[in-house]
């Protein structure tokens, strides 16, 4: 697993705030808004299926859910949202994938190079590093919730193409069409997942320490806190207890 996903652990086990959980609530807005576009019945649209889990994860209000299914089908005004990903590199040359939902795509390619220049990092055309990772499912999952023997038969039974060991945590991956059916199949064996997601996961790791450690994570937080950014993705690895120490 990639540096970042490790970061994004040891920041979720900080105590949750309000503005993070409302920052949560809006990513999450934006997303069903834009997969509600392929049709309102999440029966039959799978991306807006995962978003309206994901919502009643973080226990969104079925009125905010609705409306925001209802700014995606043009039932309801306000669904005028572009969905765009930027490339760029960070301190390192580690690569990163941001993907934005914005409704003024100038302001946004604004604001997002000032943050790559801010933190040693730079935008770059598109294609300059999609290229180095695979669409996958994603799910992490606390090792005290299964063991690995027991997981390992749940998860490619369904359809998972690997189990992976990291540190506290067990990582899922899947291809993208196997997402919901490995879910489920965690659910039914009572298997609970901290995270749940279809990402963009790195083909190979570019280590980074010192310097270069503590400048890539800034520049992860900056992008993670602008307001039209859904997700980050980088190829980064950093060691585990450097990654502690930055975390503190």
């Amino acid at each position: 697993m990639s540096g970042h996903s490790k970061w994004a652990t040891i920041k979720h086990k900080k105590a949750a705030t309000d503005a993070k959980r409302g920052k949560a609530f809006t990513r999450i807005i934006k997303e069903i808004t834009i997969a509600a576009r392929n049709g309102g019945d999440p029966d039959s649209n799978p991306r807006l299926r995962t978003a309206i889990v994901a919502a009643k994860a973080v226990s969104m209000p079925a009125d905010n859910i609705k409306k925001a299914i209802m700014r995606g089908t043009g039932e309801l005004e306000g669904g005028q949202i572009d969905e765009i990903m930027f490339e760029g590199y960070g301190p390192g040359g580690a690569a990163v994938l941001v993907n934005v939902a914005t409704d003024n795509r100038n302001r946004t390619v604004s604001e997002l190079r000032h943050a790559f220049s801010k933190n040693g990092g730079n935008m770059g055309e598109q294609g300059s590093v999609a290229w180095m990772f695979e669409r996958k499912s994603q799910i992490l999952i606390p090792k005290e919730n299964a063991g690995e023997d027991q997981l390992m038969a749940i998860v490619l039974d369904a359809g998972a193409d690997d189990l992976r060991d990291d540190g506290d945590q067990w990582e899922v991956v899947s291809p993208p069409e196997a997402h919901e059916a490995v879910q489920k199949a965690l659910e039914s064996n009572k298997v609970a997942s901290t995270e749940a997601a279809i990402a963009m996961i790195p083909k190979n790791l570019v280590k980074l320490e010192g310097k270069n450690a503590g400048a890539m994570l800034r520049l992860n937080d900056a992008l993670e806190d602008h307001d039209d950014v859904q997700s980050v993705y980088s190829n980064f690895d950093i060691d585990e207890k450097e990654l502690e120490a930055l975390g503190q």
